[in-house]
């Protein structure tokens, strides 16, 4: 018997194994592996405490998944969902059904669990069965994405014995990508919501607008996707959602308990919107639609009542449309906005999503001016930022302000791995998967008390991504290192044991056709 801090196994394969020689780079360089990992070792993100003992259960064609005896509906989704995602290429039937008695996979709710909190669970492996056991459906669904990396990779075999009980960090486990730079339909954003939910990550933010494209239709100002949506980086169609897709991805995230934060970006990146609408400017005339890359040109003409009349309309729309707690106002870049007007526009647009109902997230730049009570702040920083900015930023997340990390020469997803990386940028310095794996949340920012951290996100901008590939190459894997940042102890940050995790994902995303990159630092399987 072993309490096992380290992580990941196989998967049951979704899809027919896939090569993506192209997006895996030079296998020669990758560090060969020592002995194979138990299958508790393997587990990503690493959980709080696991234990192998005992019997295996033999998982196979007669495996039923069942949710108990009166159990919520919302508890049989999960069954339901986690059936489907376990049956693997050989098609088991794995069946849902009431009741608690006989073997199988049995789901519990268990609300007076209070070990468990919000989010977590435990899973229990004997020769008699498989028990998942959560105060909520959230934590019975994070149990499940914990058993498909213990089911064997063709879905049927032998399950180890053993315990794991898990809890998050971090309440918030967030990735964000750019569908303003270039605009991507919402079927290749559900299967991001797919591919991090897995991993128990729970929020997607998505960076809705900027000075390229407009990707949201709204009722008030219908030309904002119209005209404003039609172009993207380099001078292609552009395009946007309307608002039943909005609501189709919203619905589909919160099926795997993923939350949406949908970011429409002020006073700066607008060129989109002043584009659409010239009486947003100040000298009322339109500019030219922008498909070029550089920042801080735009901005809303602070100084017209007509100017808040929009983001009202836009922000009450927006705010309908989404049933989760945050709206995320931008606030960054706003170069062409001078500090009072910022400082001013800012106060007025926090004071429109209250209104209806929402809470203020913006990007780290709010702290110089009055972010509202409770607003959250998103720090984008650097190791080159200036310390007088990350002081800022500490003294907001002292005086109450939750804070989420995106460190860009951490976490951003779109900075280069290395020189040869074709895809993405490298202002921030190129970040190889060691690096954005290796830092931690809880002691980043010198003086922010870990109390203050809300959690982190992983955004990825599209300057240079206009396909699924380019998107999944940048993502994969260090999109994992940040689920793990945001899921697990820090006792359990470790780069040596993280990459031998790490390279035992290789079936699972080969399985899943993930164009991930093999990165030389880690022991690929």
């Amino acid at each position: 018997m072993r309490v096992l801090r380290r992580t990941l196994g196989t998967l049951l394969a979704l899809g027919a194994v896939v090569s993506c020689t192209a997006a895996h780079g030079d296998d020669a360089k990758a560090t060969r592996r020592p002995a194979a990992l138990a299958p508790y070792e393997r587990l990503l993100p690493a959980p709080a405490s696991a234990r192998a003992e005992g019997a295996p259960y033999v998982f196979g064609a007669g495996t039923v998944i069942r949710t108990g005896v009166g159990a919520p509906e919302e508890v049989r989704r999960v069954g339901e969902l986690l059936a489907e995602q376990l049956r693997g290429p050989g098609g088991l039937p794995l069946p849902v059904v009431d009741g608690e008695d006989g073997d199988g996979v049995r789901l519990r709710l268990d609300t007076g669990d209070a070990e468990l909190g919000a989010e977590g669970y435990r899973l229990r492996t004997t020769a008699a069965g498989i028990t998942l056991t959560a105060r909520t459906p959230a934590g019975l669904f994070h149990a499940g994405q914990t058993l498909r990396q213990l089911v064997p990779v063709r879905g049927a075999g032998g399950v180890p014995g053993g315990t794991v009980v898990d809890v998050p960090r971090f309440a918030y486990r967030g990735a964000m990508v750019d569908v303003a730079r270039h605009h991507f339909p919402v079927e290749q954003v559900k299967r991001y919501v797919d591919q991090l939910a897995q991993y128990k990550i729970n929020t997607l933010h998505l960076h809705l607008t900027d000075d390229q494209g407009w990707r949201l239709a709204i009722d008030s100002w219908p030309r904002l996707a119209e005209y404003g949506g039609a172009s993207e980086v380099g001078g292609g169609p552009g395009g946007h959602w309307t608002k039943e897709e909005y609501r189709d991805l919203v619905a589909y995230a919160a099926e795997r308990y993923v939350d949406v934060v949908p970011e429409i970006d002020m006073p700066g990146h607008v060129n989109a919107a002043l584009a659409s609408y010239p009486e947003l400017t100040c000298d009322g005339k339109a500019p030219e639609r922008y498909t070029g890359i550089k920042v801080g040109f735009s901005s809303l003409c602070v100084g017209k009542e007509r100017t808040y009349e929009f983001i009202d309309q836009v922000l009450g729309e927006l705010a309908e449309l989404t049933p989760g707690r945050y709206l995320h106002i931008g606030g960054d870049e706003a170069h062409s906005t001078p500090a009072a007007d910022y400082a001013a526009f800012m106060d007025r647009a926090q004071q429109v999503v209250a209104k209806h109902g929402k809470t203020v997230v913006a990007w780290h730049q709010l702290a110089s001016a009055r972010p509202a009570p409770g607003a959250v702040l998103q720090y984008w920083g650097h190791d080159r930022t200036a310390a007088a900015e990350k002081a800022a930023v500490v003294a907001a997340g002292k005086s109450g302000h939750p804070v989420i990390l995106s460190p860009a020469d951490h976490a951003y997803l779109d900075m280069k791995y290395d020189t040869a990386t074709k895809p993405g940028l490298a202002w921030a310095g190129y970040v190889p998967v060691q690096r954005s794996y290796s830092w931690n949340p809880g002691s980043y920012l010198p003086g922010l008390p870990e109390s203050a951290v809300l959690g982190v996100e992983a955004p990825l901008w599209t300057e240079t991504v206009a396909n699924r590939f380019d998107w999944e190459l940048l993502a994969f894997p260090r999109v994992l290192g940040l689920a793990e940042l945001g899921w697990s102890p820090a006792s359990a940050l470790d780069w040596p044991a993280y990459r031998e995790r790490l390279a035992a994902q290789a079936p699972r995303l080969d399985a899943q056709e993930i164009a991930y990159y093999r990165a030389p630092e880690v022991p690929w399987e």
